[in-house]
């Protein structure tokens, strides 16, 4: 069963993510923001982060950088609600599998997921 793992400072988001995937039989935690997630990820293996960018704290991007630099076969999906060209093509460029808007259409997610997951098989 793939890990995942949702960070998100806005509860609704992450607890409402969090029970879908679940539903669709994935491994589900949630945390809040980047140093959560970086505290969790010492002590549990995640096949994917699925992050938003604006956090307070430690935005998504800052996140990703840290994340790559300890845990860099993690696949992540950055999710955002202000979008642009520009942390589009940061995350991008710091190693992010896909940049999603906000609201998460479920089928576009699991869809990515499903790429990401048949890749990691095919590299096996």
């Amino acid at each position: 069963m793939e890990r995942v793992l949702v960070v998100d400072d806005e509860e609704n988001a992450r607890i409402g993510l969090k029970k879908l995937l679940a539903i669709e039989g994935f491994q589900v935690d949630a945390v809040a923001n980047g140093f959560e997630a970086l505290e969790y990820l010492k002590n549990a293996p995640i096949d994917l982060v699925i992050t938003d960018i604006n956090m307070p704290e430690m935005n998504g991007l800052v996140f990703l950088r840290e994340l790559n630099r300890s845990y860099p076969s993690v696949n992540v999906i950055m999710v955002t609600a202000y979008g642009g060209v520009e942390s589009y093509l940061e995350a991008m460029n710091l190693g992010a599998f896909e940049y999603l808007n906000k609201p998460v259409k479920i089928e576009e997610l699991k869809a990515v997921m499903s790429r990401i997951f048949n890749r990691e098989l095919q590299r096996a």
